[in-house]
């Protein structure tokens, strides 16, 4: 310890502070107070932090037992402190869950929820790459190894405006990071996801982004998460919530496809008015070459006529009346 560096013949008071320094640089595990791996490992102390020091240890000994309540802090199964002493971060690591030990008046700590969260990205707008405005949004899942994501204004790489709303669910892994190595961790990942959704969406056409979500949601996942690793961000999942497209590119789509219809139907139409000309063209084929076929058939519609019940029947001159007018050479 460096109580015992600087003070080689301790008196009885200094050396009770050393031994209570030893107690609290194990973090009391006797009590539940359990510290995390990890962290940067702090500077030795000056002269004015060991003074401080041993002065607040004094007067948590002269106001036994009542300093005891400001001393010992309790955090849940989900939670983890951040121990800062004087400004330096406390060797260790992070703290908890259970109970850990502060000195009055130079430690301060900061507690961070470990939990998964979740938040909705405000609707972004994005133009695609074919130029088309689309609202989209989405969903994020995260968790906090450090935290987050936001909502855009996206321009497609079709030049299409989209509009995209995004949720957000994380949870901290790794305190330390989510507090030291950024300021704000979950409105930095905001920002980051904010740009990330515009960067990849700026990349894909309309089409892509209306048939791709899963894959848009893997990629932003893993830019995100290779972004947010250094802050102690776990992103566990994106999702696409929704993709809204401007009203007038709704109108123009959809007339484009009322406009495809109608030329599928006239397309089938007209390959059913061929199909039927050729069937007509081949039942004259057989009729001129047989009269008494054309009768007959002048005959079946006589009787179809009749069976109709309709008052007027118009009977059509008969074909051997009319064929010496049309030039038709008689057949015998």
């Amino acid at each position: 310890m460096i109580h015992e560096q600087r003070f080689p013949n301790p008196g009885s008071q200094v050396s009770c502070v050393v031994e209570f320094g030893r107690v609290r640089g194990v973090e009391l595990d006797v009590i539940g107070g359990t510290p995390t791996s990890g962290g940067p490992e702090p500077e030795p102390m000056g002269c004015v932090e060991i003074i401080a020091t041993l002065g607040s240890i004094l007067i948590l000994i002269f106001t036994f037992p009542f300093s005891l309540c400001f001393s010992f802090k309790v955090v849940q199964e989900y939670e983890r402190a951040v121990i800062f002493r004087l400004g330096r971060l406390r060797k260790g690591g992070a703290r908890g869950p259970g109970i850990f030990f502060v000195l009055p008046c130079i430690d301060t700590y900061c507690k961070v929820d470990l939990r998964t969260v979740s938040f909705d990205v405000p609707p972004q707008e994005v133009l695609s790459r074919d130029s088309v405005t689309v609202n989209v949004d989405a969903v994020v899942f995260y968790r906090v190894n450090s935290p987050i994501m936001a909502t855009n204004n996206v321009l497609t790489k079709d030049s299409v405006t989209v509009t995209v709303d995004a949720v957000v669910y994380y949870r901290v892994n790794e305190p330390l990071g989510a507090i030291v190595k950024v300021n704000n961790y979950s409105h930095s990942t905001r920002l980051l996801a904010a740009t990330t959704l515009r960067n990849v969406l700026g990349t894909r056409n309309l089409s892509e982004i209306l048939s791709e979500r899963e894959a848009i949601s893997h990629t932003m996942q893993a830019s995100l998460d290779e972004a947010t690793d250094p802050w102690g961000v776990k992103v566990e999942r994106v999702e696409i919530k929704d993709v809204r497209l401007p009203v007038q590119l709704q109108r123009a789509m959809a007339a484009e496809a009322e406009a495809a219809r109608e030329a599928r139907a006239k397309v089938i139409a007209a390959e059913g008015e061929m199909k039927a000309s050729r069937a007509l063209k081949e039942a004259a084929d057989v009729i001129g070459e047989s009269p008494a076929a054309l009768q007959l058939r002048y005959l079946q519609t006589l009787n179809t006529i009749s069976a109709e019940k309709n008052s007027t029947i118009i009977f059509p001159l008969p074909m051997d009346m009319i064929t010496p007018f049309l030039g038709i050479p008689r057949k015998t």
